[in-house]
C-alpha cells in the first residue's frame, strides 16, 4: 500500500510527453529484443567456446586492457588539466577530447593510418628509429581502442573533478604537500568513483570498438581480429554463430552500465555530514574537552619565533606587521578583502600579491607548500577519506616525518585538543565541534609559521563554540607564529585577538586591540556588528549632519567637515509614549518596526522621518509598561553625551 501510495502521488507526467519517451523506449529496446529472439540457445556454448571466438575474445581482452591502461596514463593528467589550470586554447583541446565520441570511426580510422601508417606523418619516423610499424599489428588495435575510448574517461574524470572543491588540495598545500603529493593522496582518492566510472566506460568502448580498428590495423587472425570483427565474419558465414557473440558483448556492456548506475561522471560528494551530535557529546571514552592534562608531551607548538611582515598589492595596498605570537582578528563586510588577504598570504590568488616576510625568511618566490603558512578553512576542509589521525599526521608526513613519528605526534595533538579517543574515525563519523578540533591539531602538527583561520567557529552551535573557542585561546597562546581569524562574531574577535583589523574595500580601516575598536569602531559595520547604532555623517559646529537625515547633537565635536561616525549604545536610547520633557537634546518621533530577544532584554527596532533607523535596548518590563508592540508610535531621545564620534 505504501508503494502504491508513493506512486499515486508521484508526478504524473502528460501523455503529449509519456508517448514520445515510451515509444523512444520501445525504439531502443526492440533490437536488443531481437538479439534475444534470435540467439540459438541450444548452439550458445558451441559457438562460444570455438576456437576462433575465444582467440578474439582473448584478444579483445588484452587490447582493451593495454587501451584502459594508455587512457589512463594519459588521460588523467589531461582530465585534470582540463579541471584545474586555465589556459589559452582549452576549449580548443576540450573540443579535441571530445571529437572522437561524434566522429565516424571508420574516418577515425583512416586519421589515425595518415597519421602513423606508413606513409603517415609520424609512420616512417616510427618504422625508422625504432623498427615500430603500427598498421597490421596488435600495437595499432590497441591505439585505435585508446583513440576512440580515452575521451569517457577525460569527460568522467573532468566532471569528477570539477565538483570537488579545490580547498581540499589547497589545505592540502598548505600543510606543506607538494603538488604531485596532493594529487596521488588527495585528489584521486576523492575522485575515486569518477576515475571508476571513466574507466569502466572506457573498458567497455574499447572492447566494443570496431570501425577504426578494422581501417588502421585490419582484421589478421590473432593479430587485429577482436571479437567485434569477428562478428563481422560471421554473419557472413555463420549468422546464428554471429548473433551468440553480439549476445555476449551485449551482457558485457549492460553489466558495466547497471553497475555503474548511471554515476557517469562519479561526481565526488565531499561534503562531510556529521554522523554524530552536533556537539563534543559523541559517546566513546571521553578525555578532558578543554585541555590536556599538564602532563601531555607533544611537539611544544611550532619551533622558533616568526614575526610577520606582509606588503600586499592588487585591490588595495595594505601593510601587515605583528610581533611572534600575535593573533589578529579580520573583521568586515562580504567583500571587504578578508579572504583575498588570506589567499594572498597563501600564494593561491593572482587577484593579489604579498611580499611576505616570516622571520627574517621571505617567502614571496615560495610555493604554497613551501611557505609554512597553514590555513584552516571555514569548514575544516579534512579529508574524508583519511581517519581524524591520518588527518593530523598529513602535514607531517608531507615534511618527510616517518610515519610511525607522524602518527605518535598526530596523537599527541588529538590528545591536547581533546579528541584523541576519535583518532580512528572518519570525519563523516564525528560531530561539528570535533572535527574543528581535528582541522586545528592538522594545523598545528604541521608546524606552521603562520596560522590562518577562515571562521572556524562560525558552524557550531553555541555550547560547542564556547569550548573549541576556550581550546582554541589556550594553544594560541602557545603559538610561535602570527594568526590571522576571520570573524563576524564580535565575541570571537574580542575573546581570541591581540589585535582586531576591519577591512573595507580592501583597505584597513583601523587596527588596534580589541577594547579600543570596542569602545570607538571606525566603521559602521564593525560598530553594528558589535551591536551599536552607527551613523555616519559629517561634522559641524554642535554635532553630525547625519548622511541619512536629521542632525545628532554632540558632546565633543569634531572640526566641521570632518567625515564623521557617530556610535550610540542601545541602551543609551530612551523610549517614551510621549514626547519627553527635560534635557535630552536629540529627540525623534518614531515607529517600533521589530521587536526581539536579546539575552534578558529586548531589542527595539525604530524607524523615523527625521532620523536614521534606531536600536534601542530595554528591559521586559519596561517595554510591558510602554505598551511597545510592532507598529506602536513612541518618542526617543538620546543625549549628546551618550554619542561617541569619531573621525573617518
Amino acid at each position: 500500500m505504501t508503494r502504491l501510495r508513493r506512486r499515486a502521488t508521484g508526478r504524473r507526467a502528460p501523455i503529449a510527453l509519456a508517448i514520445p519517451a515510451v515509444l523512444a523506449v520501445a525504439f531502443l529496446l526492440l533490437p536488443l529484443a531481437g538479439i534475444l529472439v534470435r540467439t540459438s540457445w541450444g548452439d550458445l556454448g558451441a559457438h562460444l567456446t570455438d576456437p576462433g571466438t575465444t582467440r578474439a575474445l582473448t584478444l579483445s581482452l588484452v587490447v582493451s586492457a593495454w587501451a584502459l591502461g594508455l587512457s589512463i596514463v594519459l588521460g588523467v593528467p589531461l582530465a585534470w588539466l582540463l579541471a584545474r589550470v586555465d589556459f589559452p586554447g582549452k576549449a580548443f583541446v576540450r573540443s579535441l577530447v571530445l571529437l572522437p565520441m561524434v566522429l565516424p570511426p571508420t574516418v577515425g580510422g583512416v586519421a589515425l593510418l595518415l597519421a602513423f601508417g606508413r606513409r603517415g606523418l609520424l609512420g616512417p619516423w616510427l618504422e625508422g628509429t625504432f623498427g615500430l610499424t603500427l598498421p597490421f599489428h596488435t600495437s595499432g588495435a590497441v591505439l585505435a581502442a585508446t583513440f576512440v575510448a580515452m575521451p569517457f574517461l577525460v569527460i568522467s574524470l573532468e566532471g569528477a573533478l570539477g565538483g570537488l572543491s579545490p580547498r581540499y588540495e589547497e589545505t592540502a598545500a598548505s600543510l606543506g604537500a607538494s603538488p604531485v603529493r596532493v594529487f596521488f593522496t588527495v585528489t584521486l582518492p576523492m575522485v575515486a568513483p569518477g576515475l571508476a566510472a571513466g574507466a569502466a566506460l572506457t573498458w567497455a568502448r574499447a572492447l566494443g570498438e570496431f570501425g577504426a580498428t578494422i581501417t588502421f590495423a585490419g582484421n589478421l587472425p590473432g593479430t587485429t581480429q577482436t571479437l567485434p570483427l569477428q562478428v563481422y565474419l560471421l554473419l557472413q558465414d555463420s549468422p546464428e554463430a554471429a548473433t551468440s557473440v553480439s549476445l555476449l558483448l551485449l551482457v558485457v556492456a549492460m553489466a558495466v552500465l547497471m553497475a555503474l548506475r548511471g554515476r557517469w561522471t562519479g561526481t565526488p560528494n565531499p561534503t562531510v555530514r556529521p554522523h554524530g551530535p552536533a556537539d563534543d557529546s559523541a559517546p566513546g571514552p571521553r578525555q578532558d574537552t578543554h585541555v590536556a592534562s599538564e602532563g601531555t608531551t607533544g611537539t611544544g607548538g611550532t619551533e622558533g619565533s616568526w614575526p610577520l611582515h606582509a606588503e600586499l598589492t592588487g585591490f588595495n595596498h595594505l601593510t601587515l606587521e605583528a610581533a611572534a605570537g600575535t593573533t589578529i582578528a579580520v573583521v568586515g563586510p562580504n567583500g571587504a578583502g578578508k579572504t583575498t588577504l588570506l589567499r594572498a598570504l597563501l600564494g593561491l590568488t593572482p587577484r593579489a600579491h604579498a611580499e611576505l616576510m616570516l622571520g627574517d625568511v621571505d617567502v614571496t618566490a615560495l610555493p604554497p607548500h613551501r611557505r609554512g603558512v597553514a590555513w584552516v578553512p571555514q569548514d575544516g576542509a579534512l579529508f574524508p577519506h583519511m581517519s581524524a589521525l591520518a588527518n593530523t599526521a598529513y602535514g607531517l608526513r608531507a615534511h618527510g616525518v616517518r610515519r610511525a613519528e607522524a602518527r605518535r605526534s598526530a596523537q599527541t595533538w588529538l590528545d591536547r585538543l581533546g579528541v584523541g579517543h576519535l583518532a580512528h574515525r572518519r570525519p563523516g563519523q564525528i560531530s561539528g565541534g570535533q572535527a574543528q578540533r581535528v582541522a586545528l591539531a592538522r594545523a598545528l602538527a604541521a608546524r606552521p609559521r603562520l596560522l590562518l583561520l577562515d571562521e572556524p567557529l562560525a558552524a557550531l552551535d553555541q555550547t560547542t563554540r564556547a569550548h573549541v573557542r576556550h581550546t582554541l585561546r589556550r594553544h594560541l597562546d602557545e603559538f610561535g607564529g602570527v594568526c590571522l581569524i576571520v570573524t563576524h562574531d564580535p565575541v570571537e574577535a574580542v575573546a581570541l585577538a591581540d589585535r582586531v583589523l576591519v577591512l573595507e574595500d580592501g583597505r584597513a580601516l583601523q587596527d588596534a586591540p580589541p577594547a579600543e575598536v570596542t569602545r570607538h569602531p571606525r566603521s559602521p559595520w564593525v560598530a553594528r556588528m558589535l551591536g551599536r547604532n552607527a551613523w555616519p555623517g559629517t561634522a559641524t559646529g554642535e554635532g553630525i549632519r547625519l548622511s541619512g537625515g536629521g542632525t545628532l547633537v554632540t558632546a565633543d565635536p569634531l572640526p566641521p567637515g570632518t567625515d564623521s561616525l557617530a556610535v550610540i549604545a542601545p541602551e543609551a536610547v530612551a523610549v517614551y509614549r510621549d514626547r519627553p520633557t527635560g534635557s535630552p537634546r536629540n529627540v525623534w518621533p518614531g515607529t517600533v518596526r521589530e521587536i526581539t530577544s536579546s539575552g534578558s532584554r529586548l531589542r527595539v527596532l525604530i524607524t523615523s522621518d527625521q532620523a536614521p533607523d534606531l536600536v534601542a535596548e530595554i528591559t521586559p518590563q519596561a517595554a510591558a509598561e510602554l505598551g511597545l508592540a510592532d507598529g506602536a508610535s513612541v518618542w526617543t531621545s538620546v543625549k549628546a553625551t551618550e554619542a561617541t564620534v569619531v573621525a573617518l
